[in-house]
């Protein structure tokens, strides 16, 4: 989770359609394995972190993210979670990457380094925007790099030294009408200035979209056509091999 959409929101995300919404579909990329420790790489608040040790057998997370301005430890549903600006990775048998490979120049890079260090079996999802098509202000507002395919993502993974499990897009009810705003407002010359899309709704519409999309999270591991967001997940099967 990017910091700066966290300050959008003041750190109330789990009321939020669209982190309520992502935070189910994560749980559907688990494919009924739960993890035991979790590492969650570029974890912002931790609310992906949160929700997990909240809903699965998850005994511990860890959250790195070098923007943090210190470091601490709490507890989450009674269970430790640590936030640091670095950590070795070598425990942890689920790797989150949630919207983290589209800031890094590197992004083989980044997930093989995490690939070379963990053991065996270790599982690792992300999620990343969807399409370069719909590359808008909201990319420019976060410092995206890019926008994928979730055949390119997959690919990521392949080429880290990783296999791939499974994958599919997500906020497909909404990709229709945020495609249609995206593409009218690089017409308007406003468009240029970097400006995120996220905010606050009224409850009734905030209830709306959630119950849409949980809907939608359903049958959402057999949408490999399209959406807003491309979710990959992957595990190490073998020993990495060293490009460094």
């Amino acid at each position: 989770m990017d910091l700066k959409e966290a300050g959008l929101l003041d750190g109330d995300q789990a009321s939020h359609w669209y982190y309520a919404s992502k935070a189910r579909a994560l749980q559907r990329c688990l494919l009924g394995r739960d993890p035991r420790r979790i590492l969650d790489v570029g974890a912002g608040s931790g609310f992906f972190s949160r929700t997990l040790l909240q809903h699965t057998q998850a005994t511990s997370a860890i959250c790195v993210d070098p923007g943090y301005e210190r470091e601490w430890s709490e507890t989450a549903a009674g269970k430790p979670i640590a936030f640091r600006r670095s950590s070795a990775p070598d425990e942890a048998d689920l790797v989150l990457l949630m919207d983290v490979l589209e800031h890094v120049d590197d992004d083989v890079g980044l997930v093989r380094w995490y690939a070379e260090r963990v053991g065996i079996g270790t599982r690792f999802i992300a999620s990343v925007p969807a399409f370069s098509w719909l590359w808008s202000r909201h990319d420019e507002f976060l410092e995206h790099r890019r926008r994928y395919t979730l055949t390119q993502v997959l690919r990521v993974f392949r080429e880290a030294g990783l296999s791939p499990v499974g994958g599919f897009y997500f906020f497909a009810t909404l990709f229709p009408a945020v495609a249609v705003r995206r593409l009218w407002n690089r017409l308007l010359p406003s468009s240029h200035e970097p400006k995120s899309d996220l905010r606050r709704h009224h409850a009734i519409t905030n209830s709306m979209l959630t119950g849409i999309c949980y809907a939608e999270s359903a049958v959402a591991q057999y949408n490999r056509a399209f959406g807003l967001t491309a979710f990959a997940v992957a595990e190490k099967t073998a020993p990495a091999i060293s490009r460094r």
